[in-house]
């Protein structure tokens, strides 16, 4: 033991003190300010987003800054655990909706404005109570006399999967 002490003093390595019967590891609640790391994947595997490789997601459990799924699973992590947690659409970005998508004539577009699939807008709704309140929406289709809008969020319907790592509790 005194052996692998003086070998790992000496490359450099950093010497944990061991817990002592019935002492535990600090483990994440609601209410504390952490810091980790992610990896987002959709269904297929394809990742869309992470942070590894640059500064590690900080927020406060239960805030609700996030996916409320993704913050609850990080209740009762330890710092230096991972985990890897499947987030169904419904408690992700919701089921898409149909009634989300319309289609509208060309001449409703500003001249200006050449649409193109995939393009995300920014819309304002005049037309409902709450005139004036923007909304974005993805060019779906494009025709000489229609464009079709989708104002699901992008990854609405989309099953998650988040590879988690808790880097620390502040």
């Amino acid at each position: 033991m005194r052996r692998a002490l003086q070998t790992a003093k000496d490359s450099g390595g950093v010497i944990v003190p061991a817990r002592s019967k019935g002492q535990k590891m600090a483990q994440a609640k609601s209410g504390d300010k952490v810091k980790a790391h992610y990896t987002a994947k959709l269904d297929g595997g394809e990742v869309f987003q992470t942070s590894v490789g640059r500064k590690p997601l900080q927020f406060t459990i239960g805030d609700q800054q996030l996916i409320p799924a993704f913050e609850q699973a990080l209740i009762g992590m330890a710092p230096g655990q991972s985990k890897t947690v499947v987030i169904a659409a419904r408690d992700a970005f919701g089921k898409h909706r149909n009634d989300l998508v319309r289609t509208i004539s060309r001449e409703q577009i500003p001249d200006a404005l050449a649409p193109k699939v995939g393009q995300r807008l920014r819309l304002s709704e005049e037309d409902s109570e709450e005139d004036g309140k923007e909304i974005m929406v993805t060019v779906i289709s494009v025709s000489d006399e229609d464009v079709t809008l989708d104002a699901n969020h992008p990854l609405a319907g989309e099953d998650l999967t988040f590879d988690i790592e808790l880097v620390e509790i502040l």
